[in-house]
């Protein structure tokens, strides 16, 4: 079996999404090609070969139909060139279009002759030509290849009839008495100069989401010799092992661990939380996100494409070009639209050629308000006038742009607020949740033991004193949960002597020769400490599900501490807020049920199902789907892998272990659950932009062809309109960034 490759290409000379399918096809008909994806909106091609596929073989086939492949590190320059050559283009087409439309308007409305009118008619002829058939030379060209392979794209529409347009001014050279209409076929090549260069601006910054995130990076940092020496390199020369010195107010370079010093990290461009993040001395650190206070020395842990700007780059770009299921709709309607309209266009032709007298007796409804209707024009000239402005009318851009930019545009948006989506289906999926399923243990809780209350019969700084000072000889989270306690009291650690723990149960130790014991319930009981001092206190916490730790001088209690896993501080309010939305909410854990059954009711959740084993949330998932719910589910460990694939939309916390990301379709880079919140309001505010999108595309073309047909648009009119409508489909979509999400 041969190796395979992926590749991802930039696209040069795509105009619309008819462009992308027309590639899509022809890279999918080369042997040795699969898994083929054309995005107009990124202006690019990934597709899978085999390993004995010869590139140039592919480069050549596409260049063939009209297109042009370039490398991705050539694509900037090469899209930046492009957009040049499009500005170039419009100035100078409407240079020379701009004079004729006002002297064909002097001729027509007001019957005002600047020079011979014969002259007038070569300098029609010869300007209009060079605006068609030189300045619009690729459009020209895309539609004879088009009509060559009997695959046509929306430049067909546009090309056909701005060539039939100016073969008016030809017959009539040649003596046949028809109206010459090569001034409009000038005319509408330059209003479509205008539609695609403005379409190019518009989802240029439609992808700006990877543009700025490609700016976010440092370009250079401080290394650190192992002679202690700092010098100044490049980022890309940094590789494992490395150890950077970050100053105050810079970006950290590149990712990996704090080995020296403490400081605080605006963490806002991964996470989309504006608040810093305190950090020391083991603690992970992000490249691109900024050291607020303190200098650090950090160990470089991955580099290039591992790095965790790199692989949000990725996943942005993987999401932006993929697709929604509606979209396959919208795909398919354009696939079939352009061979249909050049059929009614042919119709309408026929239809003017042998029922003039029908047609006109509709037009003269019409004829007294608008002025570029024209009773008296011969039949060839009517049916021409009447098919053209068909044609170019019916262009379907606003079709083929309605879903990709707002689809761009709205994983751009996430990608700034800290939500990672995975591909385009999460998005329709998303907009439908009405039930959210919870992980407890690091998701709606931090995952860690914390101590939540205490008593004691001694002095405060004592108690935590002694308690801190035997427990800091475990390594038990439950006694790295006391030492944290005894360390925010900023108590003195004493020494202990004769340090003996019991597995499972407690420790004991000697300090100042008095024997202390902290352990558990169970401890107590077998060493016989009498704790009933503290029996409400140990009640309340067992019936709230919390664990008990005790500790004891020789034979007297001298305390209780209530440990528990702590809730994230945003978790009451982001169920509060999914709540609000109409969506059910429902916690899954394998913690024990009064555990569950607290918490649950501390921040109002719904259901709770407790005591459950991997294979059992995935069965509560799919009892849900069975009961008609559109399930999400939320989780960060390997155990809730299972379960975040079987919902139909899974979300992982982004602080959580890679096999739950890898297995989720929507990523919350900061951990927080208000990103659940974020993440729904973001998919029903992208999906409602595609339904409008999807909208006023149809409706455009349902109102539009059938006035086109009867003759009452003007071809320069229709190609305005159609210019119009795909500008107002990528500016409703661009609207998205400013959607607020919280």
């Amino acid at each position: 079996m041969q190796d395979v490759r992926e590749l991802k290409l930039g696209v040069e000379g795509m105009s619309c999404t008819s462009c992308a399918l027309n590639i899509e096809k022809t890279l999918a008909n080369i042997p040795g090609i699969t898994e083929v994806k054309v995005s107009f909106t990124d202006k690019s091609a990934a597709f899978k070969t085999e390993s004995d596929v010869d590139i140039s073989i592919i480069k050549k086939k596409i260049e063939a139909i009209g297109y042009k492949l370039v490398e991705t590190k050539d694509r900037a320059v090469s899209e930046e060139k492009h957009l040049k050559k499009e500005k170039n283009r419009l100035l100078l087409a409407w240079l020379i279009t701009i004079p004729l439309s006002l002297k064909m308007l002097g001729e027509m409305v007001f019957g005002y002759h600047i020079i011979n009118h014969n002259v007038s008619f070569y300098i029609d002829i010869i300007l209009a030509f060079l605006v068609i058939f030189i300045i619009g030379y690729p459009v020209v060209k895309t539609t004879l290849t088009s009509v060559k392979s009997l695959s046509f794209t929306m430049d067909s529409l546009i090309g056909i009839g701005t060539i039939a347009a100016y073969s008016t001014g030809i017959l009539k050279l040649i003596g046949i008495e028809i109206a010459n209409f090569a001034v409009v076929g000038a005319m509408i090549m330059s209003i479509n100069f205008i539609g695609n260069y403005l379409k190019e601006l518009a989802t240029g910054r439609a992808s700006q989401a990877i543009k700025a995130l490609l700016e976010l990076g440092a370009k250079n940092a401080h290394l650190i010799t192992s002679k202690g020496i700092e010098l100044e390199v490049s980022v890309d020369e940094l590789i494992l092992g490395n150890v950077v010195l970050v100053k105050p107010g810079e970006k950290i370079p590149i990712d990996g661990e704090i080995i020296e010093g403490e400081t605080s990290v605006d963490e806002s461009i991964a996470t989309g939380e504006s608040i810093p993040v305190d950090k020391q001395a083991g603690d992970k650190v992000i490249g691109a996100t900024i050291n607020h206070q303190g200098a650090i020395k950090m160990r470089v842990e991955k580099t290039g494409k591992e790095t965790f700007l790199s692989r949000i780059i990725k996943l942005v770009e993987e999401a932006q070009g993929s697709k929604v299921p509606i979209q396959a709709f919208a795909d398919k309607v354009t696939s079939y639209f352009v061979p249909i309209i050049l059929l009614i266009s042919l119709a309408t032709f026929l239809f003017w050629f042998f029922f003039s007298r029908e047609g006109q007796s509709i037009l003269s409804i019409f004829a007294s308000f608008i002025p570029w209707i024209n009773t008296e024009m011969s039949v060839v000239s009517m049916a021409l006038f009447a098919s053209i402005a068909t044609l170019v009318i019916a262009c379907p851009c606003a079709l083929g742009l309605a879903t990709p930019t707002a689809l761009m545009v709205g994983m751009g948006k996430g990608a700034t607020s800290g939500i990672l989506i995975r591909n385009g289906e999460a998005i329709q999926t998303s907009k439908s949740i009405d039930t959210v399923v919870f992980d407890k243990t690091g998701t709606i809780t931090e995952g860690k033991p914390s101590v939540v209350d205490y008593k004691t019969s001694i002095d405060e700084k004592g108690f935590w004193q002694i308690a801190g000072s035997i427990e800091k000889l475990s390594e038990h989270p439950l006694a790295r949960a006391v030492v944290k306690k005894a360390n925010t009291i900023k108590v003195k650690f004493l020494k202990p002597e004769k340090f003996s723990a019991v597995s499972g149960k407690g420790i004991s130790a000697k300090i100042d020769d008095k024997n202390y014991f902290v352990g558990s319930i169970k401890y107590f009981d077998e060493i016989k400490i009498d704790y009933d001092i503290f029996k409400k206190e140990i009640n309340n916490a067992l019936d709230s599900g919390h664990t008990v730790i005790l500790a004891a001088e020789d034979k007297k209690c001298l305390g209780v501490v209530s440990v528990a896993d702590e809730l994230k501080t945003d978790s009451t309010m982001a169920i509060h807020d999914l709540q609000k939305l109409g969506i059910k909410t429902v916690v899954l854990t394998g913690d024990n049920k009064k555990a569950a059954d607290a918490i649950a009711k501390h921040i109002g959740i719904d259901e709770v199902y407790a005591e459950l084993l991997p294979e059992n949330k995935i069965k509560i998932v799919k009892k849900l789907q069975n009961a008609g719910n559109v399930v999400a589910m939320v989780g960060d460990g390997i155990n809730d892998a299972p379960a975040l694939k079987q919902a139909n939309v899974g979300i992982a916390i982004g602080t959580g272990t890679d096999i739950a990301i890898e297995s989720a379709d929507i990523t919350l880079v900061s951990g927080s659950l208000t990103g659940v919140v974020k993440a729904i309001k973001l998919s029903r505010a992208t999906f409602k932009k595609i339904r409008q999108n999807l909208f006023w595309a149809f409706f455009y073309n349902v109102i539009a062809i059938p006035l086109a047909v009867i003759g009452v648009l003007h071809p320069a009119i229709a190609e305005l309109a159609m210019a119009f409508s795909s500008i107002n489909v990528v500016g409703n979509s661009l609207r998205l960034k400013r959607v607020k999400l919280d």
